[in-house]
């Protein structure tokens, strides 16, 4: 696909200096003018000034310039506007607002790791050894951004935007949400039916499960009151979570082991119902994961005058 990668996110917030700590706490390493990054994306977040928080920008990488007048044709025929230039498209999205950018990228390759040994029936990968993670000590440093979460107030207007538009294809849905991916990774946008437009979480790879448990566990030793939802596993993409809370009300994933679609041919997109389509295992997620508590205040702060 000519999409191959969500580049990075700009999120708003009232409490910047709070947050972008966080976010370092996260594992995140802080660069300039309130941008963050991974260990392989490069600056993937940018936390600002906003009078709420809200999702201001994202950037989505595609190869060449062909790619970016596809896509000016493509939001023509949805009544979009955007600005094209030599490296880079400039769109808004009509419902949320939100800035999108496609950006001409080099491609992320993450260089291949061993393999953590996980001993299972028959198979004692590890020898005579001790699981590996008991040994780890350093800092839990996030690989990647690997999602956004998008609440909207027209859902199939926003996931029209960037299926028809910008050219993302439908994973799986459950529900008013969709799971969409510009990239190889089940899901790189996931687009959600809300009272408000707003932000829900984002979400961070690092190498697996030891990982995802070791990161929140450090989080949560510095302000246990960080914890929203986990250890799980989702049962929509598969992938291993725990969810986190920054200090504006944003949540935080760590992630592993997602789906990946190397074949768009050989993946079948399914709606899922119930329950379990959200999680396989792990405790329920609590009402304030589905419905984040400052949603009424955020509605207060839409309509309110400036």
């Amino acid at each position: 696909m000519s999409l191959h990668r969500l580049n990075s996110v700009t999120i708003g917030v009232p409490q910047v200096a709070a947050t972008r700590s966080y976010y370092q706490d996260f594992g995140l390493m802080p660069h300039a003018e309130g941008w963050f990054a991974t260990q392989d994306g490069g600056e993937q977040l940018r936390i600002v000034h906003a009078p709420t928080r809200q999702l201001l920008a994202l950037s989505i990488g595609v190869d060449d310039q062909d790619d970016l007048l596809r896509i000016a044709s493509r939001l023509r025929t949805l009544d979009v506007d955007s600005r094209v230039d030599k490296s880079r498209l400039l769109a808004q999205e009509p419902v949320t607002g939100i800035r999108v950018e496609i950006a001409i990228t080099p491609r992320l390759i993450q260089e291949e790791v061993l393999a953590t040994p996980y001993n299972g029936p028959g198979r004692p990968e590890r020898g005579t050894g001790r699981a590996p993670g008991l040994f780890r000590d350093t800092p839990v440093r996030p690989r990647k951004l690997g999602h956004v979460v998008i609440g909207s107030v027209d859902q199939p207007a926003t996931e029209r935007f960037f299926t028809e538009g910008i050219g993302l294809k439908i994973s799986d849905a459950v529900g008013g949400s969709s799971f969409l991916r510009c990239s190889t990774d089940h899901h790189n946008v996931l687009v959600s039916s809300a009272p408000v437009n707003f932000i829900h979480h984002t979400s961070w790879q690092v190498d697996d499960i030891d990982e995802v448990a070791r990161g929140a566990t450090e989080m949560l030793e510095a302000n246990p009151e960080r914890h929203v939802w986990g250890l799980g596993r989702h049962t929509v993409g598969s992938n291993f979570f725990w969810y986190l809370k920054d200090p504006a009300g944003n949540f935080s994933e760590y992630y592993s082991d997602l789906d990946c679609i190397v074949d768009d041919a050989l993946w079948e997109p399914r709606v899922w119902e119930g329950a379990r389509a959200l999680f396989n295992w792990g405790p329920p997620p609590p009402p304030s994961f589905l419905q984040p508590e400052d949603l009424a205040a955020l509605m207060v702060g839409a309509h309110s005058p400036g």
